[in-house]
């Protein structure tokens, strides 16, 4: 049986201390979270509770709306004092929605990795286009918008189509193993928004 909460204890009980760009200290009988980038700092805003975690994680510092929240542009000057393990878990299901129940299921070896080419055959109405892209640009498009300084934290788990891999990012990228301090992102499928962009390569392409 799966056991998130366990396997979140554990990671913890090994010097587990970061996720994304949160920091997580314990706290007394709790625990709490602040950007990694603040850690040590005074004078952070201090809120209770799991459900402020919703509100921290949607905008960053210019107040600016976080559609994808792997995005490395999490808002600063912040403390989020949780109480148990278990508030813990919602919290940072709201800052990174779905991204323990992934890194547990890689873990176990659980997760299976969707090719890029393989998801974009999979769209229908207005994203169906997006099937058109070659894998030149879909190489380069990726080496842009999946980049971790400034595009997206997560680690990518899938190849641009069976047997073809992605050229455009450092292998560091690609890496599976986690150290004890770091909680690794996983990305198994394409998201939403990266879709969408090969939707505009494609539609760009043809106005060219």
């Amino acid at each position: 049986m799966r056991d998130l909460l366990g396997a979140l204890a554990d990671w913890l009980a090994a010097g587990g201390k970061e996720i994304g760009e949160i920091r997580i200290q314990a706290d007394g009988g709790g625990f709490m979270l602040c950007h990694r980038d603040d850690s040590g700092s005074a004078g952070l805003a201090t809120s209770a509770g799991p459900e402020a975690a919703r509100e921290l994680a949607h905008f960053d510092d210019a107040g600016r709306f976080r559609p994808l929240k792997t995005v490395p542009n999490l808002r600063h000057g912040w403390r989020l004092t949780l109480a148990n393990l278990a508030e813990l878990r919602r919290a940072l299901d709201y800052f990174y929605p779905a991204m323990l129940g992934v890194w547990l299921s890689q873990q176990r070896g659980e997760l299976t990795p969707v090719p890029f080419r393989d998801a974009l055959n999979r769209q229908t109405g207005m994203y169906r286009v997006a099937q058109k892209i070659t894998a030149e640009q879909a190489d380069e498009m990726i080496g842009n918008f999946c980049r971790t300084n400034g595009g997206c934290l997560k680690r990518i788990l899938w190849p641009l189509a069976h047997g073809v891999p992605i050229s455009k990012l450092p292998a560091e990228k690609f890496r599976t193993a986690s150290s004890q301090r770091t909680l690794p992102l996983f990305c198994h499928e394409a998201c939403n928004l990266l879709v969408a962009k090969a939707r505009e390569v494609v539609k760009a392409t043809k106005t060219e």
